[in-house]
């Protein structure tokens, strides 16, 4: 959106699938976890989708959340509508927002809007409801061409959710749904708080050829930012994941975040993230080295943009919890003093405001990224492969301090000694600072 605040590149988002957030699996857990999320440096607390769940092709045997069976009503296995408002007074009280997903793509096929408004929906050439994706059999698509007042009841319910004190809305698969009902829900909502956050789970480039290979819509990328502040990384992840499989090299990787400065409105906010509830954990990616581990946690929270968190990243979880069943996140270590200090950092304005540059080294395996704002210059140098060796800087020789660290980086001849440390310094006037 051209009036998107930039500052939320500053803000970090800490992800919470309640029902495998704790063995309890309740809203009252959250709340007693939330001055444990505080501390790490939380500014958004994010919930997956808080509804009843569908009954009817259920996957599994909990149920997906992303197949909802009522938008307006709160799962009872998490919880009543006044846990639901506690959690929210006790988020806001600890300087916190909460944000919710919204999955307006489809509903459950038990949904309450499809026993009350079939009209709303797709049908396939048969004349069945159906979905326009085949592996997710478990709901049914709405079509947003039929009647507006599937519109004006969706954008509807998101106001009640802003009334109710929501701070932010997560869209689900958001560029499947038209642009322009995105744009009329924001109007809708603006007229409750005009400071919602919107934040697009845009999808992959080529999910979306393939929507449109197939007859249906799909926004791309560039116009997804017509109506949300935010969006997911989904452009540059599959050069991240490629990289980690030993597909690609990571300077493709590094192009593709090089790309995002080039084609993107220049207030674009991207939210980065370690893993999410669909994709592989870090820790797992990266066989659970505790050195590439920090290496890549740094550069993610290094880059332009917001910062997602995972629960269970903290602890370096390698395991990714199952979406249809109960699977607490497990805990392997605890590098949430480490979180907490890259969080502090990410406040910091040069990174929502300085100019970022993506260096291309002439050694693959090692990201380098500098900001500069007002004199003032941060250099981060991440060894995300383990690589050795030495590597050229645009620093002045001397010696600095790793800002991550009580170690100090030596340049000499314009070089550095590659290391298993993420490397952060800051230097003001060209001159190195303390």
């Amino acid at each position: 959106m051209k009036k998107t605040d930039i500052r939320l590149r500053n803000q970090v988002l800490y992800q919470v699938f309640v029902r495998n957030h704790s063995e309890a699996g309740s809203f009252q857990a959250v709340i007693d976890d939330l001055d444990r999320i505080q501390r790490l440096g939380v500014d958004i607390v994010y919930l997956l989708p808080i509804h009843p769940i569908g009954e009817k092709n259920r996957k599994g045997t909990l149920g997906s959340p992303y197949s909802i069976q009522d938008y307006r009503k709160i799962s009872p296995d998490l919880g009543t509508m006044e846990d639901f408002k506690r959690l929210i007074a006790e988020t806001h009280r600890r300087k916190m927002k909460l944000m919710i997903d919204v999955v307006y793509n489809h509903t459950s096929r038990d949904s309450f809007l499809l026993k009350t408004h079939p009209e709303w929906f797709y049908k396939n050439t048969s004349g069945a409801f159906a979905n326009r994706v085949g592996e997710w059999w478990d709901v049914t698509d709405f079509d947003y061409t039929k009647d507006k007042a599937l519109w004006i009841e969706l954008a509807d319910i998101l106001k009640s959710y802003a009334q109710l004190g929501i701070d932010g809305f997560r869209c689900d698969v958001a560029s499947l749904v038209p642009v322009e009902f995105w744009l009329y829900a924001r109007k809708v909502v603006a007229k409750v708080n005009r400071k919602v956050i919107w934040l697009s789970e845009s999808v992959h480039g080529g999910f979306c050829k393939y929507i449109r290979d197939c007859g249906f819509a799909a926004a791309s990328e560039a116009e997804i930012y017509e109506a949300f502040d935010m969006a997911y990384d989904y452009d540059a992840y599959p050069y991240f994941e490629d990289y980690l499989h030993g597909k690609r090299p990571l300077r493709e990787y590094l192009e593709s975040l090089k790309r995002q400065d080039e084609i993107y409105p220049a207030n674009y906010v991207k939210m980065k993230y370690a893993d999410n509830h669909d994709t592989e954990r870090l820790a797992k990616l990266v066989q659970n080295d505790p050195a590439k581990f920090k290496n890549w946690l740094s550069f993610l929270f290094f880059q332009k943009g917001a910062m997602m968190l995972y629960a269970g990243v903290e602890y370096a979880s390698d395991v990714r919890p199952d979406l249809f069943e109960k699977d607490v996140f497990v805990r392997h270590g605890d590098v949430s003093l480490f979180v907490q200090k890259l969080a502090k950092l990410k406040k910091k304005p040069v990174f929502s405001q300085g100019i970022y540059d993506v260096k291309i080294p002439s050694v693959d395996g090692v990201a380098y990224v500098v900001y500069r704002l007002e004199g003032e210059e941060w250099h981060g140098i991440f060894n995300v492969g383990g690589v050795k060796g030495k590597l050229n800087v645009d620093l002045p020789d001397g010696s600095y301090a790793n800002l991550l660290s009580r170690s100090r980086v030596k340049v000499a001849d314009s070089r550095i000694a590659l290391t298993d440390e993420p490397i952060i310094v800051r230097i003001v006037k060209s001159k190195e600072a303390a």
